[in-house]
């Protein structure tokens, strides 16, 4: 067992890692040669696609970090400094990330998916800070682990979107993933929450 849950970490950690360094491949091979299906966003809301591309990986690298619980004992300094990043990181995505779903020339389906994608992460990762900050660790640590579900969204994008494309279609695949890509992760994250010993705010 110890073995099988040393392999989630290192896969998590990979993942994400791995997630975040390709999707800032297009500041050495530019937007239309790495991201030509959304490109049009870098065009006609430059801020918002540009705060998404760039800070969404950030995110994505830190949300790991959050989870060390040899840094979050021994240096708390850090763990909330990282905290801070991240979330304003996400602030800043999500903002973006909402204003390129109200902008998508894809459909309206596929708009409401990343949209309400948008909403979750902001609220869910605004809502645990403001937790923090009151001192109600318990109930942070619940809303941090359902904030680091919806960021992992950009690792199971990846995953679902190659096989979507391959079988629907560009224009199917993609109004698919806007929903598959987090609403999955929600549901194990809550299951994980209600199986595990991260302790309820009741039970603090």
């Amino acid at each position: 067992m110890v073995y099988v849950s040393r392999m989630r970490v290192f896969l998590v950690w990979f993942l994400c890692l791995g997630v975040a360094l390709a999707s800032w491949r297009f500041m050495a091979l530019g937007v239309e040669a790495s991201m030509d299906f959304v490109a049009y966003h870098a065009v006609e809301r430059r801020w918002a696609f540009f705060a998404h591309i760039t800070l969404a990986p950030l995110a994505l690298i830190l949300m790991p970090f959050q989870f060390w619980k040899g840094l979050r004992t021994r240096r708390p300094d850090v763990h909330r400094w990282i905290g801070r990043v991240y979330g304003v990181s996400i602030l800043l995505a999500g903002i973006g990330s909402l204003l390129m779903a109200f902008g998508t020339t894809s459909s309206p389906v596929a708009a409401w998916g990343f949209g309400l994608l948008a909403v979750a992460w902001l609220g869910s990762t605004g809502y645990g800070i403001w937790l923090a900050r009151q001192g109600r660790i318990a109930e942070h640590q619940r809303w941090m682990i359902r904030s680091a579900g919806l960021t992992f969204a950009a690792v199971t994008l990846r995953v679902y979107l190659p096989f979507l494309f391959m079988t629907l279609g560009e224009e199917a695949g993609y109004t698919l993933v806007a929903w598959l890509c987090w609403v999955p992760n929600l549901v194990v994250t809550e299951w994980f929450l209600r199986r595990s010993n991260v302790p309820s705010p009741a039970a603090a």
